[in-house]
């Protein structure tokens, strides 16, 4: 199966202009099955329960409606709820990072790739630290952009990409994203950046809800693959797949 595939009838951007590469964090950097988020979904919705004091059949549902609505869970309880967020993200953060381990071949494709390399993630910067420790990659990386860089905006909002692009000092034109939900590249691709979507290992299908599929087979996706890994090989490794020659 081929780990990369446009997304609509006209050609996918390349990648030989691309000066910066910009990586979401969880099920992006490390595989869908090891279920790590799995364990900050669970966290997040333990959190809901004992703050509303509801049961965590209806912390369920409140947790994926203002998922959907406002981007992320915190961001539903801080404007329904009045909720303070510091409290929220270090206990939803506060997991098991040990099924992560070191991906040398990870850590050798980013360091070939030619340019600077980020982070811009919804998580917190403490939870992005361990992840890239784990997994030994953190060296690859000039610096993380999280959930508070972002002033609690998340990714999709076109707010939480303005402000990442300005710290940084990216040209959206210069830049390719990787990330594992389809809504996270819109406005990312309506900006100029090249765009991959990374699925879970040996499928094409993302396994999410419905309404987060949407997008997947839009124009918006440039590149699709399921072994970030080999992508990123195939990219520093054959100059062809890299300018279209």
């Amino acid at each position: 199966m081929s780990s990369t595939a446009s997304r609509s009838s006209a050609a996918p951007r390349l990648f030989d202009h691309v000066e910066t590469w910009v990586f979401d964090l969880d099920n992006t950097l490390y595989p869908h099955h090891l279920n790590l988020w799995q364990q900050v979904d669970v966290r997040i919705r333990d959190y809901i329960a004992n703050f509303l004091a509801i049961t965590h059949d209806e912390a369920f549902r409140v947790q994926k409606d203002y998922y959907k609505r406002f981007g992320t869970s915190m961001r539903g309880l801080m404007a329904e709820h009045g909720m303070k967020p510091d409290d929220f993200l270090d206990y939803v953060h506060r997991i098991d990072h040990s099924p992560l381990t070191p991906n040398p071949a990870l850590g050798d494709a980013l360091e070939r790739l030619p340019g600077r390399k980020l982070i811009l993630t919804n998580g917190t910067r403490a939870h992005a630290d361990a992840v890239l420790a784990r997994l030994a990659i953190d060296h690859c990386f000039e610096d993380v952009f999280d959930i508070v860089a972002g002033e609690l905006s998340p990714k999709p909002f076109p707010e939480v990409y303005d402000k990442f692009l300005g710290r940084h000092g990216v040209d959206p034109r210069k830049a390719a994203l990787f990330e594992d939900l389809a809504r996270n590249l819109e406005v990312p691709h309506t900006l100029g950046m090249v765009t991959v979507l990374v699925v879970p290992e040996r499928t094409r299908e993302v396994f999410r809800e419905g309404w987060e599929l949407e997008g997947h087979d839009e124009p918006h996706v440039d590149h699709v693959t399921e072994d970030l890994t080999g992508f990123l090989e195939r990219l520093v490794g054959d100059r062809r797949l890299a300018t279209g020659v």
